[in-house]
Protein backbone atom coordinates (compact mmCIF):
# COMPACT_ATOMS: atom_id res chain seq x y z
CA UNK A 1 0.00 0.00 0.00
CA UNK A 2 1.11 3.55 -0.69
CA UNK A 3 0.30 7.13 0.33
CA UNK A 4 0.34 9.80 -2.36
CA UNK A 5 0.55 13.53 -1.73
CA UNK A 6 -1.34 15.62 -4.30
CA UNK A 7 -1.01 19.36 -4.92
CA UNK A 8 -4.53 20.79 -4.38
CA UNK A 9 -3.71 23.83 -6.50
CA UNK A 10 -3.50 21.82 -9.71
CA UNK A 11 -4.29 18.19 -8.93
CA UNK A 12 -0.81 16.90 -9.77
CA UNK A 13 0.92 14.15 -7.81
CA UNK A 14 3.88 15.29 -5.73
CA UNK A 15 5.28 12.03 -4.38
CA UNK A 16 4.23 8.51 -3.42
CA UNK A 17 5.32 6.96 -0.12
CA UNK A 18 5.33 3.36 1.03
CA UNK A 19 2.83 2.64 3.79
CA UNK A 20 4.04 0.69 6.81
CA UNK A 21 2.69 -2.78 7.51
CA UNK A 22 1.13 -3.60 10.87
CA UNK A 23 4.28 -5.53 11.79
CA UNK A 24 6.51 -2.55 10.93
CA UNK A 25 4.31 -0.24 13.01
CA UNK A 26 4.54 -2.58 15.98
CA UNK A 27 8.33 -2.70 15.63
CA UNK A 28 8.57 1.10 15.54
CA UNK A 29 6.39 1.47 18.63
CA UNK A 30 8.64 -1.03 20.39
CA UNK A 31 11.70 1.02 19.34
CA UNK A 32 10.13 4.18 20.74
CA UNK A 33 9.29 2.46 24.01
CA UNK A 34 12.88 1.26 24.30
CA UNK A 35 14.04 4.83 23.66
CA UNK A 36 11.68 6.03 26.41
CA UNK A 37 13.36 3.81 29.01
CA UNK A 38 16.48 5.94 28.52
CA UNK A 39 14.76 9.26 27.72
CA UNK A 40 12.83 9.34 31.00
CA UNK A 41 16.18 9.08 32.83
CA UNK A 42 17.66 11.96 30.82
CA UNK A 43 17.95 15.11 32.90
CA UNK A 44 15.34 17.81 32.43
CA UNK A 45 18.15 20.23 31.63
CA UNK A 46 19.32 18.05 28.73
CA UNK A 47 15.79 17.52 27.45
CA UNK A 48 15.24 21.27 27.39
CA UNK A 49 18.56 21.91 25.64
CA UNK A 50 17.39 19.69 22.81
CA UNK A 51 14.07 21.56 22.62
CA UNK A 52 15.97 24.85 22.25
CA UNK A 53 17.97 23.26 19.45
CA UNK A 54 14.79 22.01 17.79
CA UNK A 55 13.44 25.58 17.85
CA UNK A 56 16.59 26.71 16.00
CA UNK A 57 16.16 24.00 13.39
CA UNK A 58 12.56 25.05 12.80
CA UNK A 59 13.54 28.68 12.34
CA UNK A 60 16.35 27.79 9.95
CA UNK A 61 14.04 25.65 7.80
CA UNK A 62 11.04 27.98 7.95
CA UNK A 63 10.83 28.83 4.24
CA UNK A 64 11.33 25.23 3.15
CA UNK A 65 8.66 23.94 5.51
CA UNK A 66 6.21 26.65 4.43
CA UNK A 67 6.69 25.54 0.84
CA UNK A 68 6.09 21.90 1.77
CA UNK A 69 2.78 22.86 3.38
CA UNK A 70 1.79 24.97 0.36
CA UNK A 71 2.43 22.06 -1.98
CA UNK A 72 0.84 19.30 0.11
CA UNK A 73 -2.24 21.01 1.55
CA UNK A 74 -2.42 24.46 -0.03
CA UNK A 75 -1.54 26.77 2.88
CA UNK A 76 -0.40 30.22 1.65
CA UNK A 77 3.36 30.45 2.28
CA UNK A 78 3.15 33.58 4.40
CA UNK A 79 0.79 31.73 6.76
CA UNK A 80 3.00 28.64 6.64
CA UNK A 81 6.02 30.65 7.74
CA UNK A 82 4.05 31.99 10.70
CA UNK A 83 3.02 28.43 11.61
CA UNK A 84 6.65 27.30 11.72
CA UNK A 85 7.59 30.27 13.88
CA UNK A 86 4.82 29.31 16.29
CA UNK A 87 6.19 25.75 16.45
CA UNK A 88 9.60 27.14 17.37
CA UNK A 89 7.96 29.31 20.02
CA UNK A 90 6.19 26.37 21.67
CA UNK A 91 9.47 24.45 21.87
CA UNK A 92 11.15 27.44 23.52
CA UNK A 93 8.18 28.00 25.85
CA UNK A 94 8.30 24.50 27.30
CA UNK A 95 12.09 24.55 27.49
CA UNK A 96 11.79 27.78 29.48
CA UNK A 97 8.98 26.59 31.77
CA UNK A 98 9.22 22.82 32.13
CA UNK A 99 11.18 23.00 35.39
CA UNK A 100 8.47 25.13 37.01
CA UNK A 101 5.62 23.05 35.58
CA UNK A 102 7.15 19.74 36.73
CA UNK A 103 8.41 20.88 40.11
CA UNK A 104 7.29 18.76 43.06
CA UNK A 105 4.47 20.39 45.00
CA UNK A 106 4.66 20.07 48.78
CA UNK A 107 1.30 19.36 50.47
CA UNK A 108 1.06 19.79 54.25
CA UNK A 109 -0.56 16.73 55.85
CA UNK A 110 -0.01 14.62 58.97
CA UNK A 111 2.96 12.97 57.22
CA UNK A 112 6.53 14.04 57.85
CA UNK A 113 6.59 14.77 54.13
CA UNK A 114 3.94 14.55 51.44
CA UNK A 115 3.98 15.96 47.96
CA UNK A 116 2.83 15.66 44.34
CA UNK A 117 5.36 14.69 41.72
CA UNK A 118 4.87 14.65 37.95
CA UNK A 119 6.30 11.60 36.21
CA UNK A 120 6.34 10.60 32.52
CA UNK A 121 4.00 7.82 31.42
CA UNK A 122 5.65 6.49 28.25
CA UNK A 123 4.74 6.46 24.56
CA UNK A 124 1.98 8.84 23.48
CA UNK A 125 0.24 8.20 20.15
CA UNK A 126 -0.66 11.40 18.28
CA UNK A 127 -3.29 11.24 15.54
CA UNK A 128 -3.05 14.56 13.75
CA UNK A 129 -4.85 16.43 10.92
CA UNK A 130 -3.58 18.09 7.77
CA UNK A 131 -4.78 21.68 8.36
CA UNK A 132 -1.87 22.75 10.60
CA UNK A 133 0.50 19.90 9.78
CA UNK A 134 3.38 21.18 11.94
CA UNK A 135 1.68 23.19 14.70
CA UNK A 136 -0.80 20.48 15.67
CA UNK A 137 2.09 18.06 16.16
CA UNK A 138 4.45 20.39 18.00
CA UNK A 139 1.85 21.58 20.50
CA UNK A 140 1.61 17.96 21.72
CA UNK A 141 5.24 17.04 21.13
CA UNK A 142 7.05 19.85 22.95
CA UNK A 143 5.39 19.33 26.35
CA UNK A 144 5.45 15.55 25.97
CA UNK A 145 9.19 15.48 25.32
CA UNK A 146 9.95 17.98 28.08
CA UNK A 147 7.97 15.84 30.55
CA UNK A 148 10.02 12.76 29.63
CA UNK A 149 7.53 11.03 27.35
CA UNK A 150 8.14 9.82 23.83
CA UNK A 151 5.81 9.99 20.83
CA UNK A 152 4.68 8.26 17.67
CA UNK A 153 2.73 10.13 15.02
CA UNK A 154 -0.02 8.93 12.72
CA UNK A 155 -0.40 12.00 10.52
CA UNK A 156 -3.09 12.72 7.92
CA UNK A 157 -2.52 10.70 4.76
CA UNK A 158 -2.27 13.77 2.49
CA UNK A 159 0.73 15.33 4.31
CA UNK A 160 3.36 12.57 4.50
CA UNK A 161 6.13 15.00 3.51
CA UNK A 162 5.33 17.20 6.51
CA UNK A 163 5.17 14.17 8.80
CA UNK A 164 8.58 12.89 7.75
CA UNK A 165 10.10 16.36 8.00
CA UNK A 166 9.24 16.46 11.71
CA UNK A 167 11.10 13.21 12.37
CA UNK A 168 14.03 14.48 10.30
CA UNK A 169 14.20 17.73 12.31
CA UNK A 170 14.22 15.78 15.56
CA UNK A 171 17.27 13.90 14.34
CA UNK A 172 18.87 17.12 13.11
CA UNK A 173 18.39 18.70 16.54
CA UNK A 174 20.22 15.79 18.17
CA UNK A 175 17.42 13.91 19.91
CA UNK A 176 18.18 10.24 20.62
CA UNK A 177 17.04 7.80 17.95
CA UNK A 178 13.38 6.71 18.09
CA UNK A 179 12.31 9.19 20.81
CA UNK A 180 9.83 10.35 18.17
CA UNK A 181 8.79 8.44 15.06
CA UNK A 182 6.41 9.02 12.19
CA UNK A 183 4.18 6.10 11.24
CA UNK A 184 3.09 6.33 7.60
CA UNK A 185 -0.17 4.41 7.89
CA UNK A 186 -3.82 4.42 6.99
CA UNK A 187 -6.76 5.18 9.28
CA UNK A 188 -7.66 1.48 9.27
CA UNK A 189 -4.44 0.76 11.19
CA UNK A 190 -5.17 3.16 14.07
CA UNK A 191 -7.08 0.65 16.20
CA UNK A 192 -4.09 -1.67 16.30
CA UNK A 193 -1.85 1.23 17.33
CA UNK A 194 -4.15 2.12 20.22
CA UNK A 195 -4.35 -1.56 21.23
CA UNK A 196 -0.56 -1.85 21.41
CA UNK A 197 0.18 -2.22 25.15
CA UNK A 198 3.26 0.00 24.83
CA UNK A 199 1.08 2.97 23.84
CA UNK A 200 0.02 4.59 27.11
CA UNK A 201 -2.14 7.50 25.89
CA UNK A 202 -3.63 9.01 22.75
CA UNK A 203 -4.09 12.58 21.59
CA UNK A 204 -6.29 13.36 18.59
CA UNK A 205 -7.06 16.52 16.70
CA UNK A 206 -9.66 15.81 14.06
CA UNK A 207 -13.29 15.33 13.20
CA UNK A 208 -16.05 14.44 15.63
CA UNK A 209 -16.45 11.08 13.91
CA UNK A 210 -12.78 10.27 14.40
CA UNK A 211 -13.00 11.45 18.01
CA UNK A 212 -15.84 9.05 18.77
CA UNK A 213 -13.91 6.09 17.34
CA UNK A 214 -10.68 6.92 19.15
CA UNK A 215 -12.47 7.59 22.46
CA UNK A 216 -14.35 4.30 22.22
CA UNK A 217 -11.26 2.26 21.43
CA UNK A 218 -9.01 3.94 24.00
CA UNK A 219 -11.77 3.91 26.61
CA UNK A 220 -12.25 0.17 26.20
CA UNK A 221 -8.57 -0.21 27.10
CA UNK A 222 -8.61 2.39 29.92
CA UNK A 223 -6.13 4.64 28.11
CA UNK A 224 -6.05 8.40 28.62
CA UNK A 225 -7.13 10.56 25.67
CA UNK A 226 -7.18 14.24 24.82
CA UNK A 227 -9.54 15.16 21.98
CA UNK A 228 -9.62 18.45 20.08
CA UNK A 229 -12.46 18.11 17.62
CA UNK A 230 -14.61 20.30 15.39
CA UNK A 231 -15.94 23.75 16.07
CA UNK A 232 -18.49 26.23 14.84
CA UNK A 233 -17.17 29.25 16.68
CA UNK A 234 -19.65 32.07 17.18
CA UNK A 235 -18.50 35.69 17.15
CA UNK A 236 -21.07 37.95 18.80
CA UNK A 237 -21.14 41.55 17.54
CA UNK A 238 -23.06 43.85 19.88
CA UNK A 239 -24.62 47.22 19.05
CA UNK A 240 -21.80 49.18 20.76
CA UNK A 241 -18.98 47.35 18.96
CA UNK A 242 -16.26 49.02 16.90
CA UNK A 243 -17.63 47.69 13.61
CA UNK A 244 -14.47 48.38 11.63
CA UNK A 245 -12.44 46.33 14.11
CA UNK A 246 -15.12 43.66 14.29
CA UNK A 247 -15.43 43.23 10.50
CA UNK A 248 -11.65 43.16 10.01
CA UNK A 249 -11.13 40.65 12.81
CA UNK A 250 -14.05 38.47 11.73
CA UNK A 251 -12.80 38.39 8.14
CA UNK A 252 -9.26 37.50 9.18
CA UNK A 253 -10.49 34.77 11.51
CA UNK A 254 -12.83 33.26 8.94
CA UNK A 255 -10.09 33.09 6.28
CA UNK A 256 -7.21 31.77 8.38
CA UNK A 257 -5.73 28.77 6.59
CA UNK A 258 -8.25 29.35 3.76
CA UNK A 259 -11.02 28.82 6.29
CA UNK A 260 -9.78 25.37 7.30
CA UNK A 261 -9.33 25.78 11.03
CA UNK A 262 -11.26 24.32 13.96
CA UNK A 263 -11.07 27.67 15.75
CA UNK A 264 -11.74 29.87 12.75
CA UNK A 265 -14.82 32.06 13.20
CA UNK A 266 -17.73 30.38 11.46
CA UNK A 267 -20.97 31.97 12.71
CA UNK A 268 -21.25 35.75 13.02
CA UNK A 269 -24.14 36.67 15.30
CA UNK A 270 -24.86 40.36 14.93
CA UNK A 271 -27.37 42.46 16.87
CA UNK A 272 -30.03 43.78 14.47
CA UNK A 273 -29.24 47.45 15.08
CA UNK A 274 -25.82 47.11 13.39
CA UNK A 275 -26.35 44.01 11.23
CA UNK A 276 -26.67 45.84 7.90
CA UNK A 277 -23.57 48.00 8.41
CA UNK A 278 -21.51 45.08 9.67
CA UNK A 279 -22.55 42.96 6.68
CA UNK A 280 -21.49 45.66 4.22
CA UNK A 281 -18.12 46.09 5.93
CA UNK A 282 -17.49 42.36 5.93
CA UNK A 283 -18.51 42.12 2.28
CA UNK A 284 -15.91 44.76 1.41
CA UNK A 285 -13.17 43.05 3.39
CA UNK A 286 -13.90 39.50 2.21
CA UNK A 287 -14.07 40.72 -1.41
CA UNK A 288 -10.63 42.31 -1.11
CA UNK A 289 -8.87 39.06 -0.17
CA UNK A 290 -6.71 37.50 -2.89
CA UNK A 291 -7.34 33.86 -3.79
CA UNK A 292 -4.57 32.15 -5.74
CA UNK A 293 -1.34 30.18 -5.81
CA UNK A 294 -0.31 29.46 -2.21
CA UNK A 295 3.35 29.79 -3.21
CA UNK A 296 2.73 33.47 -4.00
CA UNK A 297 3.42 35.80 -1.06
CA UNK A 298 0.46 37.98 -2.09
CA UNK A 299 -2.07 35.16 -1.71
CA UNK A 300 -4.51 35.35 1.19
CA UNK A 301 -6.67 32.32 0.34
CA UNK A 302 -5.26 29.15 -1.15
CA UNK A 303 -7.08 26.01 -2.28
CA UNK A 304 -8.91 23.68 0.02
CA UNK A 305 -6.72 20.76 1.01
CA UNK A 306 -8.50 18.17 -1.15
CA UNK A 307 -11.08 18.13 -3.92
CA UNK A 308 -13.52 16.03 -1.90
CA UNK A 309 -13.39 18.48 1.01
CA UNK A 310 -14.08 21.40 -1.34
CA UNK A 311 -17.03 19.55 -2.84
CA UNK A 312 -18.47 18.76 0.62
CA UNK A 313 -18.19 22.43 1.56
CA UNK A 314 -19.99 23.54 -1.60
CA UNK A 315 -22.75 21.03 -0.96
CA UNK A 316 -23.27 22.54 2.53
CA UNK A 317 -23.49 26.01 1.00
CA UNK A 318 -26.02 24.84 -1.59
CA UNK A 319 -28.20 23.15 1.04
CA UNK A 320 -28.14 26.30 3.15
CA UNK A 321 -29.24 28.43 0.19
CA UNK A 322 -31.99 25.95 -0.64
CA UNK A 323 -33.18 26.32 2.97
CA UNK A 324 -33.43 30.10 2.65
CA UNK A 325 -29.94 31.58 3.14
CA UNK A 326 -28.81 34.36 0.79
CA UNK A 327 -25.40 34.07 -0.87
CA UNK A 328 -24.07 37.62 -1.33
CA UNK A 329 -20.47 36.69 -2.18
CA UNK A 330 -18.79 33.67 -3.73
CA UNK A 331 -20.50 30.32 -3.55
CA UNK A 332 -19.33 29.10 -6.96
CA UNK A 333 -16.71 26.47 -7.77
CA UNK A 334 -13.94 27.85 -10.02
CA UNK A 335 -13.08 26.03 -13.23
CA UNK A 336 -10.07 23.75 -13.54
CA UNK A 337 -8.53 20.71 -11.89
CA UNK A 338 -8.05 22.28 -8.47
CA UNK A 339 -9.61 22.49 -5.01
CA UNK A 340 -10.17 26.25 -4.81
CA UNK A 341 -13.27 27.71 -3.19
CA UNK A 342 -13.79 31.48 -3.05
CA UNK A 343 -14.47 33.59 0.05
CA UNK A 344 -18.23 33.28 0.52
CA UNK A 345 -20.80 35.09 2.65
CA UNK A 346 -24.23 33.73 3.53
CA UNK A 347 -26.82 35.97 5.16
CA UNK A 348 -30.28 35.26 6.60
CA UNK A 349 -28.85 32.10 8.15
CA UNK A 350 -31.08 30.41 10.70
CA UNK A 351 -31.11 27.24 12.79
CA UNK A 352 -31.77 24.13 10.72
CA UNK A 353 -29.39 25.16 7.94
CA UNK A 354 -25.99 23.50 7.52
CA UNK A 355 -24.39 26.95 7.85
CA UNK A 356 -25.81 27.19 11.39
CA UNK A 357 -25.82 23.60 12.60
CA UNK A 358 -22.71 22.09 10.99
CA UNK A 359 -19.04 22.96 10.81
CA UNK A 360 -18.25 24.61 7.47
CA UNK A 361 -14.56 23.87 7.06
CA UNK A 362 -13.66 26.47 4.46
CA UNK A 363 -13.88 30.20 3.66
CA UNK A 364 -17.64 30.55 4.19
CA UNK A 365 -19.04 33.13 6.64
CA UNK A 366 -22.56 32.70 8.03
CA UNK A 367 -24.13 35.95 9.23
CA UNK A 368 -26.98 35.52 11.72
CA UNK A 369 -29.10 38.39 13.01
CA UNK A 370 -30.19 38.60 16.66
CA UNK A 371 -32.65 41.10 18.12
CA UNK A 372 -30.51 41.85 21.21
CA UNK A 373 -27.70 40.67 23.47
CA UNK A 374 -29.73 37.92 25.13
CA UNK A 375 -30.79 36.36 21.84
CA UNK A 376 -27.25 36.69 20.47
CA UNK A 377 -25.87 34.69 23.41
CA UNK A 378 -28.65 32.12 23.08
CA UNK A 379 -27.87 31.65 19.37
CA UNK A 380 -24.13 31.42 20.05
CA UNK A 381 -24.70 28.62 22.56
CA UNK A 382 -27.28 26.82 20.41
CA UNK A 383 -24.66 24.48 18.96
CA UNK A 384 -23.31 21.00 19.53
CA UNK A 385 -19.84 22.57 19.46
CA UNK A 386 -17.98 24.50 22.14
CA UNK A 387 -14.43 25.18 21.03
CA UNK A 388 -14.08 28.96 20.94
CA UNK A 389 -16.00 32.19 20.71
CA UNK A 390 -15.59 35.95 20.71
CA UNK A 391 -17.51 39.06 21.74
CA UNK A 392 -17.18 42.52 20.22
CA UNK A 393 -18.20 45.53 22.32
CA UNK A 394 -16.69 48.84 23.41
CA UNK A 395 -17.84 48.11 26.97
CA UNK A 396 -14.96 45.95 28.16
CA UNK A 397 -16.66 44.97 31.43
CA UNK A 398 -19.72 43.84 29.48
CA UNK A 399 -17.58 41.86 27.05
CA UNK A 400 -15.57 40.18 29.78
CA UNK A 401 -18.74 39.23 31.68
CA UNK A 402 -20.22 37.59 28.58
CA UNK A 403 -16.94 35.89 27.68
CA UNK A 404 -16.28 34.55 31.16
CA UNK A 405 -19.76 33.44 32.22
CA UNK A 406 -22.17 33.21 29.29
CA UNK A 407 -20.50 31.85 26.14
CA UNK A 408 -20.26 28.05 26.27
CA UNK A 409 -16.78 27.34 24.91
CA UNK A 410 -13.28 26.33 25.93
CA UNK A 411 -11.99 29.79 24.99
CA UNK A 412 -13.69 33.15 24.58
CA UNK A 413 -11.95 36.32 23.43
CA UNK A 414 -13.07 39.94 23.69
CA UNK A 415 -12.47 42.17 20.65
CA UNK A 416 -9.99 39.69 19.22
CA UNK A 417 -9.95 36.57 17.09
CA UNK A 418 -9.68 33.21 18.82
CA UNK A 419 -6.21 31.71 18.65
CA UNK A 420 -4.10 29.16 20.47
CA UNK A 421 -1.17 30.43 22.52
CA UNK A 422 1.53 28.26 24.14
CA UNK A 423 0.94 30.11 27.43
CA UNK A 424 -2.80 29.39 27.63
CA UNK A 425 -4.63 26.06 27.89
CA UNK A 426 -6.57 25.23 24.74
CA UNK A 427 -9.44 22.82 24.09
CA UNK A 428 -13.19 22.48 23.90
CA UNK A 429 -16.38 21.33 25.54
CA UNK A 430 -19.49 19.55 24.23
CA UNK A 431 -18.81 17.90 20.83
CA UNK A 432 -15.59 19.90 20.47
CA UNK A 433 -13.78 17.43 22.69
CA UNK A 434 -12.19 17.27 26.13
CA UNK A 435 -8.86 17.74 27.79
CA UNK A 436 -6.47 20.62 27.22
CA UNK A 437 -3.30 21.29 25.31
CA UNK A 438 -0.71 24.02 25.96
CA UNK A 439 0.14 25.90 29.14
CA UNK A 440 0.93 24.06 32.36
CA UNK A 441 -2.36 22.17 32.19
CA UNK A 442 -1.48 20.81 28.75
CA UNK A 443 1.79 19.40 30.05
CA UNK A 444 0.01 17.75 32.98
CA UNK A 445 -2.46 15.88 30.72
CA UNK A 446 0.14 13.21 29.92
CA UNK A 447 2.03 12.71 33.16
CA UNK A 448 1.43 10.56 36.20
CA UNK A 449 0.33 13.04 38.86
CA UNK A 450 1.68 10.97 41.71
CA UNK A 451 1.17 11.41 45.45
CA UNK A 452 4.16 10.59 47.63
CA UNK A 453 3.61 10.19 51.39
CA UNK A 454 6.46 9.72 53.86
CA UNK A 455 5.44 8.85 57.42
Amino acid sequence: MTLTSINPSNGTEIKTYQQLSDRQISEKINQTNQAWLSWKQTSLTERCKLLYKLAEVLQNRKDELAQTMALEMGKPVKQGASEVEKCAAVCTYYADNAAAFLKDEIIITDASKSYITYQPIGVVLAIMPWNFPFWQVFRFLAPALAAGNCGVLKHASNVPGCALAIEEMMQQAGFPAHVFQTLLASSSQVDAMIENPLVKAVTLTGSNQAGVKVAQKAGSLIKKTVLELGGSDAYVVLEDADLELAATTCTDSRLINSGQSCIAAKRFIVVKAVAEKFTQLMLQKMSAKVMGDPLNEATDVGPQARMDLRDELHEQVQRSVQAGAMCILGGKIPEGNNAFYPPTILTQVTKGMPAFDEELFGPVAAIITAKDEDEAIQLANDSIFGLGGAVFTNNIERGERIAATQIEAGSCFVNSLVKSDPRLPFGGIKQSGYGRELGMIGMHEFVNIKTVYVR
